[in-house]
């Protein structure tokens, strides 16, 4: 199997969670003491092992064989531009959650207290089914 790395490096745990292997990152620990993984041959523990490109990871008990490769530039452009995107669509969900915070902050019916404590906003109480 063959895995195209984008970054410098990705961890053991976030490698087999991203192939699928295991379900998800707190699962490491009990199929590291269940498998034997190895590392370039070496029988590896550590679940934040960083893995680079042309490292090898091989689960023998399971038949797997994990190589990381470099990415094509044609695969690379494509994970910039999905990058580029995601980032934008984050940029625009986070201005429009300040924007809809402020709109929904806006003054609802005030009592006030006695002079130590500040105005405490209160809102009818809502039942269900009304």
């Amino acid at each position: 199997m063959k895995y195209t790395l984008f970054d410098e490096f990705i961890t053991l745990q976030a490698l087999l969670k991203e192939l699928g292997i295991i379900q998800s990152g707190g699962a490491i620990k009990a199929f590291l003491k269940e498998y034997d993984v190895l590392f370039n041959g070496e029988k590896e523990e550590r679940r934040g092992k960083k893995i680079r490109l042309g490292d090898i990871i091989d689960i023998p008990s399971k038949g797997i064989t994990i190589t990381l490769q470099k990415p094509s530039e044609e695969e690379r452009k494509v994970h910039l531009e999905e990058v580029a995107e995601k980032n934008r669509v984050a940029t625009l969900v986070k201005k429009l959650n300040q924007s809809h915070k402020k709109q929904s902050s806006s003054p609802t019916k005030k009592t006030k207290l006695s002079k130590n404590k500040q105005a405490v906003e209160k809102r009818p109480v809502r039942f269900p089914g009304t």
